[in-house]
């Protein structure tokens, strides 16, 4: 049970400070509200390093059905643990909303717009076009699978224990780079769980949880992430 139980907590950590951090921006009355996408992109990245840091020696920090599906498509995971792992990073994205929630308990009445609510759970493109919103999430999660990779690759990050940081910092540039046509979900599990999320909470004029989108940072994320983990073996060979 310890690699489900850290992805549950990994994946969990990283909602609490990538969800949380949106919620400072974007809800009312908060001391970070108007901060921007700079303070969101560093959020986010500083949410992956942590939660890397916390689980990668118990179950590798997968935090991400896309990396371990790409993992399992490349030999690199045993198909027979991708359910387990996938399970437990929807859990821990489900629960890392619900804690985000309770923390900006007092800032959902004071905050009007349906958008601005569900932009703290789930992503929401810039112009809604799907096609090219997937293939916006394609791209970002390649990036992120054949950086991932390549970063694993060298043992002195690894030895001298920066690898993390070194995680959070390419999904600081994914973000920074390519994030803004859709914002960056690269993780069908932080969007579709606390999009569940927040269409099972209480909170005051939520409106919609825009099922009909639901699918592109689902299957986006997935399709990028296999090819960019197959393109990073044959490419580079390893």
């Amino acid at each position: 049970m310890k690699p489900f139980a850290a992805e549950v907590v990994g994946t969990a950590l990283l909602i609490i400070l990538g969800d949380g951090v949106v919620a400072g921006v974007v809800l009312n009355k908060t001391k970070a509200q108007n901060s921007g996408w700079i303070v969101i992109t560093t959020g986010w990245a500083m949410g992956v390093a942590v939660a890397v840091y916390a689980v990668g020696r118990i179950s590798g920090a997968h935090l991400n059905p896309a990396i371990t599906i790409a993992l399992a498509v490349v030999g690199k995971f045993a198909w027979s643990d991708v359910p387990r792992y996938v399970g437990a990073q929807f859990i821990g994205a489900f629960l890392g909303a619900v804690i985000v929630w309770l923390a900006y308990l007092a800032h959902w009445s004071e905050t009007e717009g349906e958008a601005s609510k569900l932009s703290v759970f789930s992503t929401i493109p810039a112009i809604r076009r799907r096609p090219l919103n997937l293939l916006t999430e394609i791209i970002g999660t390649f990036v992120l699978v054949f950086g991932l990779l390549a970063i694993s690759a060298n043992a002195g990050p690894a030895q001298s224990g920066v690898t993390p940081l070194l995680m959070g910092l390419l999904v600081w540039g994914i973000g920074l780079s390519l994030g803004a046509p859709t914002g960056y979900a690269i993780n069908p599990a932080r969007d579709l769980g606390p999009r569940l999320a927040h269409a099972l909470l209480p909170i005051p004029g939520k409106g919609s949880s825009d099922w009909g989108y639901a699918w592109v940072p689902v299957v986006g994320p997935l399709i990028g992430g296999a090819i960019g983990a197959v393109a990073y073996v044959r490419l580079l060979g390893s």
